[in-house]
């Protein structure tokens, strides 16, 4: 009885551990038979603005700058003439001509003085005609030996002395005259009144600013530049700027460059004559690039050179599918990619002209995988 038990628990153990084994054996095909069935590949879809072709295209070279306009010409109008202000004739905006009367002061005191020293010249001029009556009554006397020599020297002394008293005189005279004329505020250059500094009734001492006035007809950018970058920026050279308040681009030309550096930043001041434009203004701000270097080159736009690798590299789509490519670079500048400009970079090896890369915008793309363009059939 116990040995058919034997057997019996043997055969079941034979039994289950068969089971077990084809049970592992069946796992076993049906995962190789999953590894050999074909994966369908997920295909990313990119639209136009994606890919970039890489083509022979002008790249120019730029220089970023930023800073103010400023007018080549304008004036700080100041009194002359410690005086009250009488009127005024012209505010803010209005157009002056240079010589043109633009306010007055009140002349009352400089017109007594005026008079004042008048009467003295006149009273000058009397006490010289007297000296020189005596002088030659004494010259006549001393021919006839009636009065000294040293008679005639003193007449003599003394009428040069009534005409340095005259002289000095007129000279009073005609600095009071100067006063009253300084009375008179007149435009020392045409343009646009940009600030109107007193009003009537007010007294201004001299060299009190009264008024500025700004031609506007040339107007320049003052633009701070590094030490390193001056080298590279020629007289001549030209500029395009966005200029706050106006749309459209505005042409500018570096005109002068300063020998010396600001104090503290250690800045070269670049000065660019910007074109005439209407809605220029003194002290708006303006941006913009200066034209270094212009040359022909394989470009591709800077965004789609990737540099998250060690070596800088881009994807290219060949064939359906991404491949990455290690490339070399050059230059940096700007250049047209379908009619848009946009920051560019000269690509000295890597990609032919003619081949499409990824743009930035495509994101994050694996070497390898499948792309095709919205539209176009499935490889």
């Amino acid at each position: 009885m116990k040995r058919w038990v034997k057997i019996t628990a043997a055969t079941a153990a034979v039994l289950l551990l068969g089971a077990l084994v084809g049970r592992a054996l069946m796992a076993r095909k049906a995962e190789q038979a999953k590894a050999a069935m074909p994966i369908a590949a997920s295909v990313i879809e990119l639209a136009p603005g994606d890919v970039v072709v890489a083509v022979q295209a002008e790249l120019v070279r730029t220089l970023a700058i930023s800073g103010g306009l400023k007018a080549v010409n304008s004036a700080v109008v100041k009194a002359k003439v410690a005086a009250e202000v009488k009127d005024i004739a012209v505010r803010e905006g209005d157009t002056v001509q240079a010589g043109q009367l633009l306010a007055r002061l009140d002349p009352t005191e400089f017109a007594w003085k005026l008079r004042q020293a008048e009467d003295q010249a006149n009273a000058a001029k009397a006490q010289l005609d007297s000296a020189q009556r005596t002088l030659e009554n004494n010259r006549a006397l001393v021919a006839q030996g009636f009065i000294s020599k040293n008679a005639l020297d003193n007449a003599t002394f003394s009428s040069a002395g009534a005409q340095a008293s005259l002289r000095a005189a007129q000279a009073a005279a005609e600095l009071a005259r100067k006063s009253v004329a300084d009375t008179e505020i007149r435009a020392p250059i045409s343009g646009l009144i940009s600030q109107r500094l007193v009003q009537p009734g007010e007294r201004v001492p001299i060299d009190g600013k009264l008024l500025e006035i700004v031609d506007l007809s040339r107007i320049e950018l003052e633009a701070a530049l590094a030490p390193e970058e001056v080298g590279a920026v020629a007289l001549g050279a030209r500029a395009q700027l966005q200029v706050d308040g106006l749309a459209a681009p505005v042409s500018a030309k570096v005109v002068r460059i300063n020998p010396s550096t600001q104090a503290g930043t250690r800045a070269v001041m670049a000065y660019l004559a910007v074109d005439p434009v209407p809605g220029l203004r003194q002290g708006l701000f303006a941006r913009g690039a200066i034209e270094l270097q212009r040359q022909t080159a394989l470009v591709l736009p800077l965004s789609s050179v990737r540099i998250e690798q060690a070596r800088p590299y881009v994807l290219a789509v060949a064939d359906g599918k991404s491949q990455r490519r290690e490339v070399s670079l050059g230059l940096r500048g700007d250049a047209v990619f379908g009619g848009v400009t946009e920051p560019a970079v000269q690509v000295l090896s890597g990609v032919s002209a003619g081949d499409t890369v990824l743009r930035g915008t495509a994101g994050t793309v694996g070497n390898g995988m499948a792309v095709r363009l919205a539209g176009a059939p499935a490889r």
